[in-house]
């Protein structure tokens, strides 16, 4: 399993898990129309590992 450890790499999938020593509250954010989404931010020690791959990936 590759483990990234660089700012600005990111991680994709349908099911992510994740853990952290802090994680904060919840924030609406916007995605398109009338679609939102929710967004945490994982601090100090976060992990996440993705338990279910994309169905359609190009």
């Amino acid at each position: 399993m590759t483990i990234y450890f660089e700012e600005g790499d990111a991680v994709k999938g349908d099911l992510l898990v994740a853990e952290a020593r802090k994680i904060s509250k919840p924030k609406v954010v916007p995605k398109s129309g009338r679609h939102k989404a929710i967004q945490v931010v994982l601090q100090e020690n976060a992990f996440c590992v993705v338990r279910k791959k994309l169905r359609f990936v190009k």
